[in-house]
């Protein structure tokens, strides 16, 4: 999961901790086998936290860039990031982002 990391493998994109949590709903309640439907408590679940996401943890935003404030393509900003404050920021996020996704699959 650590390609996750950095907005997709360090390009910035959709912020690996969203990834993250909409995996680990759709392992829970996705299709466990072709064929077979989908538990509608997926596309609940994803919503919910999505909006709890944007709403509780990062004002809106979704893009690794913009959350961090890091352009992964420069080393010094990378160097920078993992020295400072925004790597705390990014693992109290993360922290954050687990807990919403522990309370859904729990229901």
């Amino acid at each position: 999961m650590d390609s996750f990391g950095g907005g997709l493998a360090a390009h910035g994109e959709v912020c690996g901790a969203v990834i993250g949590g909409l995996a680990a709903i759709g392992l829970k309640f996705g299709r466990s086998k072709s064929g077979r439907e989908t538990d509608m408590r997926m596309w609940k679940f994803s919503g919910i936290f999505m909006k709890r996401f944007k709403e509780e943890i990062t004002a809106g935003r979704l893009l690794c860039r913009e959350i961090a404030g890091v352009n992964w393509r420069d080393q010094d900003q990378v160097s920078k990031f993992h020295e400072g404050e925004k790597f705390r920021s990014c693992k109290a996020l993360a922290g954050e982002t687990a807990k919403i996704v522990g309370e859904l699959l729990e229901r």
